[in-house]
């Protein structure tokens, strides 16, 4: 793609506070749950995992879910675009049929002001910044996007932290009003940002235009490699060298975007033959795994294994000791940004807690500090925010006993050995 985009810059004070607060994941606790059932049935090789899914559920005109997404605002100078972002429900509203809409219009109801004056036009723009970051896997969302000269929907996602262009930017899909018939997918990234990304387009057959219906776009993201499909039509694929010697900087978290721009560089200004409103409408995102490096049991005391209670991949569920059995439920990945993952989620210190005792359990993978974890060459593991090891609750080798964060003693209830 020869985009000239310039930096996507954030709008809000508040939002760039967002990107190194971590998300507080409380949750009511159940109690630890027998494995043995599990243990029998469970030798399949385990189903793609979803660790983000938004369907749009919920009536018509309620603001999306402020778990998963932030609503930003303002203007962007940048890419001298010509909306305002408003927000609440204003412009990013669900249909009350399974629909998020993000809708842009010729308004300007409360007089907003942008860089080149009085604005013009008003829009959303959403992110999951702080709430969710992916590394690897299966992202997509299925949209319709609106049509008309100057429209610029987009699908995409920023490193973290964010310090563009060298911590990247992955653009799943970007339409252009005047190319209804083609999407792009591009990477941005030190040396290859705006009008030198790389990347490619992808045309529908028949002058079929992408305003007419709904279509899903995706990657598939592993290390050193990431490929573009619609509707599952693979059209392009990039590695480290396509990049002629220059860093490949996707081997890391990003978060999710979702945005309808109006105007700028590229598109060009909307004119006489643009029909306002125009509407994005977002059917769902998702992100699943299961092409990742298999995973590997992490052996504690007595030679009892982690254990997420149940193989229940539910936020909340509890992590425990439990006899090893070689099921998916003890099968952990140690993360390139820090992670253990299980069944697509993470390990994660309960309600963001830093204090002794700290039950551990399984949560969306967020990027927080408190899933964050550190194997030393001492078989400890560590969550550097707390300060404090991986521990078996009392010193107790009982199968189903929780495990927790508490002081790093030495102690043979904190020693693990992964793999």
């Amino acid at each position: 793609m020869s985009s000239p985009r310039m930096l996507r810059r954030w709008l809000t004070a508040a939002l760039s506070a967002a990107l190194v607060a971590s998300a507080a994941v409380g949750t009511a606790r159940a109690e630890p749950v027998d494995s043995t059932a599990v243990a029998a049935a469970d030798g399949a090789a385990a189903p793609a995992a979803v660790t983000f899914s938004d369907n749009f559920d919920g009536p018509a005109g309620a603001a999306v879910d402020s778990s998963k997404w932030h609503i930003e605002t303002g203007d962007n100078v940048n890419n001298h675009e010509r909306q305002y972002y408003t927000s609440g429900n204003k412009n990013a509203a669900l249909d009350g049929r399974g629909h998020l809409v993000i809708t842009a219009r010729k308004e300007n109801p409360a007089n907003y002001q942008c860089w080149y004056g009085t604005c013009q036009y008003t829009s959303a723009r959403l992110n999951t910044s702080g709430k969710f970051t992916a590394q690897y896997g299966h992202v997509e969302a299925r949209m319709k996007v609106p049509r008309g000269q100057g429209m610029w929907p987009a699908f995409w996602m920023l490193g973290t932290p964010v310090n563009w262009p060298d911590s990247g930017e992955i653009d799943i899909m970007e339409n252009v009003g005047f190319e209804p018939s083609t999407v792009h997918g591009t990477l941005h990234g030190p040396g290859y940002s705006g009008s030198g990304g790389i990347g490619a387009g992808y045309t529908l057959p028949g002058g079929q235009a992408f305003a007419d219906g709904f279509h899903t776009f995706a990657v598939d993201w592993a290390p050193n490699s990431i490929t573009w499909s619609v509707d599952g039509n693979v059209y392009q694929r990039r590695t480290p060298a396509d990049l002629g010697g220059r860093a490949w900087v996707f081997n890391k978290p990003y978060f999710l975007i979702l945005n309808l721009a109006v105007g700028g560089y590229w598109p060009g200004d909307p004119d006489g033959s643009t029909v306002f409103p125009q509407q994005l409408v977002v059917d769902h995102v998702s992100v699943t795994t299961g092409d990742s490096a298999p995973g590997a049991p992490i052996r504690g005391l007595a030679g009892k294994c982690v254990d997420v209670a149940g193989a229940n991949p539910a936020n909340g569920t509890p992590v425990q000791l439990y006899d090893c059995n070689g099921t998916t439920a003890q099968s952990w990945t140690v993360g390139s940004d820090g992670t253990l993952r299980a069944l697509g989620k993470c390990l994660d210190a309960t309600g963001n807690g830093t204090a002794d005792g700290t039950p551990v359990q399984l949560w969306d993978c967020t990027g927080g500090p408190n899933q964050k974890w550190t194997v030393t060459g001492a078989r400890d593991i560590v969550n550097p925010q707390a300060d404090k090891c991986l521990d078996v609750t009392g010193n107790n080798a009982a199968n189903a006993t929780r495990l927790q964060i508490w002081t790093c003693t030495g102690g043979a209830n904190q020693k693990w050995t992964v793999g």
